[in-house]
C-alpha cells in the first residue's frame, strides 16, 4: 500500500517529468476531411507523420525563430558596441518590427577561463559592462538576447564549454536575462549527443526562465530523429559558407527531414548569408526564398549596420516572411526536378487558409522554363487558383488550372502563393 502523501508526491513528480514535453501532440493537418473536400489529393507529398510524437513544449518556436547572429560576418571580432549598434540598426531599418527580434552573440563572448567560483565570465576587454547589461539594453528596446555555449569541454574557439556544468551555466544565463541559447558540438569527448544535449534542456527549464534552446549538433547523428523533445530547433547540416554551392547543398540536406519539423521544433539548415557578398542578388533571393519555404530559422548573418538596399529589400520582404511564419507550420520541400543534375526544380508547401506556396528554382547555368503541375504539388486537377508573385508583389492576370509555368533566369527563384477559388476551404 502507498500512503496518501506518497500519491501526492508521485503525482507531482509525474507532472514535473512531462512539463517540458507534449506527448502525442497533433501534427499539422494536411489533406481531406471527407471525400471531395479541400484542394489536396489523398496522395499529396506533404507528409507530417513524424512531427509531434514528442515535442518540446516550452511555449516557444510556434513559428521558426527570427533574428540576427554574429558569427557569419564577425566571427570572433565582436564586442558590446557591435552588439548594441546591431540592435539599433535592426530597429532603425524596420527589421525588428518584421519579427527579427533575437540578437544572438555567438562564440568568443567569454573569457578563456572560468572564475574561482566556477562561473563563466564575459571577456573583460570586449564586454566590459557584462552580458546582463546587454540583455537589459535589448529588453528595453523590445528585443531579446541570445548567447552561445557548447555541449563539450570547450567551445569551438577554445572557451569553456558547458558539458558537466549545465545547471550552473543555465542558472547564470537566466540570471543575466538570456532569452536564447545556441548550443554547439565541439570538443564533445566522444559522448553521444543524445546524452549531452538533454541535460542542458533540463537545466534551462529548471531556471524558471523561458529560454529558446537551439541545438547545433551539425546533423551528425540525425537530430531530427531524436531532438524533438529536446530542443526548439536542431541543425541538420554542417556550417553554411557564403557560396552558391554551399547554400544549394545545404538546402538539399535539410529537405530530407521535412516530415519531422513543425510548431515547437524546426529543422535548422544554418544562418542566412544574405548580404555577405559571396553570391549575386538573384542567388541571395533564392537563398531567402527556399529558407522561408522550408520553415528554416531566419537568422540574419550580415552586418546590418552597413547593408545595401538590395540586401534590405530581400530581408524585409513581408510576403516572403509570412510564408516562413505561416501558422500551419508545415515545412515545404522539393517536389520535382529535371534537366542536367536535376537543376530545374519545383519546391512547394501548404499554407493556412487553403493556400500553397511554390518556388520555381533554376539551379541550371542557363535560363529555363519551369512548369509546376497540380499533380506534382499534390493538388486536385480540378482545383483553380489565383497566383500572386510575392517578389513582384502582384497577382498574375489569369486564373490557373492544372498547372502554371514561368521562365526563370539562371540561379534565380520565383516564389508564388496559390489561393484556391473553391468555396469549400479545408486547412
Amino acid at each position: 500500500m502507498i500512503a496518501e502523501g506518497s500519491y501526492v508526491l508521485l503525482l507531482c513528480l509525474l507532472i514535473l517529468s512531462i512539463s517540458t514535453v507534449a506527448i502525442g501532440q497533433n501534427a499539422p493537418f494536411i489533406g481531406l476531411n471527407e471525400e471531395g473536400e479541400g484542394i489536396f489529393t489523398k496522395s499529396h507529398p506533404y507528409d507530417t507523420s513524424n512531427y509531434g510524437v514528442l515535442q518540446l513544449n516550452n511555449g516557444l518556436a510556434r513559428t521558426p525563430q527570427m533574428g540576427w547572429n554574429s558569427w557569419n560576418f564577425f566571427a570572433c571580432n565582436i564586442n558590446e558596441s557591435v552588439i548594441k549598434e546591431t540592435a539599433d540598426a535592426m530597429i532603425s531599418t524596420g527589421l525588428a518590427a518584421l519579427g527579427y527580434t533575437y540578437i544572438n552573440i555567438d562564440d568568443c563572448w567569454s573569457a578563456f577561463l572560468r572564475n574561482l567560483k566556477g562561473d563563466l565570465v564575459p571577456d573583460h576587454k570586449d564586454f566590459p559592462s557584462g552580458i546582463q547589461a546587454l540583455a537589459d539594453y535589448m529588453h528595453e528596446n523590445g528585443l531579446k538576447l541570445g548567447l552561445y555555449s557548447d555541449a563539450g569541454a570547450l567551445t569551438c574557439q577554445l572557451r569553456p564549454g558547458s558539458l558537466f556544468h549545465e545547471i550552473k551555466d543555465a542558472n547564470l544565463f537566466a540570471s543575466w536575462g538570456i532569452d536564447y541559447l545556441k548550443y554547439d558540438n565541439c570538443f564533445n569527448l566522444g559522448i553521444d549527443p543524445q546524452k549531452r544535449y538533454p541535460p542542458m534542456r533540463d537545466a534551462l527549464n529548471s531556471t524558471g526562465r523561458t529560454i529558446f534552446y537551439s541545438l547545433c549538433e551539425w546533423g551528425e547523428e540525425d537530430p531530427a530523429l531524436w531532438a524533438r523533445p529536446v530542443g526548439n530547433s536542431w541543425r541538420t547540416t554542417d556550417d553554411i559558407i557564403d557560396s552558391w554551392e554551399s547554400m544549394t547543398t545545404i538546402a538539399d540536406l535539410n529537405d530530407k527531414w521535412a516530415a519531422y519539423a513543425g510548431p515547437g521544433g524546426w529543422n535548422d539548415p544554418d544562418m542566412l548569408e544574405v548580404g555577405n557578398g559571396g553570391m549575386t542578388k538573384q542567388e541571395y533571393r533564392a537563398h531567402f526564398s527556399i529558407w522561408a519555404l522550408m520553415k528554416a530559422p531566419l537568422l540574419i548573418g550580415c552586418d546590418v549596420r552597413n547593408m545595401t538596399s538590395d540586401t534590405l529589400e530581400i530581408l524585409s520582404n513581408e510576403e516572403v516572411i509570412s510564408v516562413n511564419q505561416d501558422q500551419l507550420g508545415v515545412q515545404g520541400r522539393k517536389l520535382f526536378s529535371e534537366g542536367k543534375d536535376g537543376c530545374s526544380q519545383v519546391w512547394g508547401g501548404p499554407l493556412s487558409e487553403n493556400r500553397v506556396v511554390i518556388a520555381l528554382w533554376n539551379r541550371c547555368s542557363i535560363t529555363v522554363i519551369i512548369t509546376a503541375k497540380w499533380d506534382i504539388l499534390g493538388l486536385k486537377p480540378s482545383s483553380s487558383f489565383t497566383v500572386r508573385d510575392i517578389w513582384k508583389h502582384e497577382y498574375l492576370p489569369d486564373v490557373f488550372y492544372e498547372s502554371m509555368e514561368a521562365e526563370v533566369e539562371s540561379h534565380n527563384c520565383k516564389l508564388y502563393i496559390l489561393t484556391s477559388l473553391e468555396s469549400k476551404a479545408v486547412n
